[in-house]
């Protein structure tokens, strides 16, 4: 059974900066887009970033130029370095990818999230 696991999260005062990373495991042929989402308290997730297999990022406005994303095939990671904090990025993060086995099947997986608190 493959899955996705978060870590990092964590309080950082505004201004500050933190790096998640989030791992995948299990009978994995290939991963094909990776992204970070995120879910403030009474707000619906949305998209902050994602990167393809051939390394295609895009950001949500909000977080241009003080969030990188990036993976590393090789060890089947993505991170996320999350620079210059504000309050407003506060939320619970989530790791999604897309997965394929070795039956070529490709299955959308979810991490089970890790808490950003931003205090002013």
């Amino acid at each position: 059974q493959a899955q996705l696991v978060e870590s990092g999260g964590g309080l950082v005062q505004a201004g500050g900066s933190l790096r998640l990373s989030c791992a995948a495991s299990g009978m994995l042929f290939s991963i094909n887009d990776m992204a970070w989402h995120r879910q403030a308290p009474g707000k619906q997730r949305e998209l902050v970033a994602s990167v393809t297999s051939t390394g295609t990022i895009k950001y949500a406005d909000s977080v241009k130029g003080r969030f990188t994303i990036s993976r590393d095939n090789a060890k089947r990671r993505v991170y996320l370095q999350m620079n210059s904090l504000k309050p407003e990025d506060t939320g619970d993060y989530y790791c999604n990818a897309e997965l394929v086995n070795f039956a070529g099947n490709k299955v959308n997986y979810w991490g089970q999230g890790t808490q950003v608190t931003v205090s002013s």
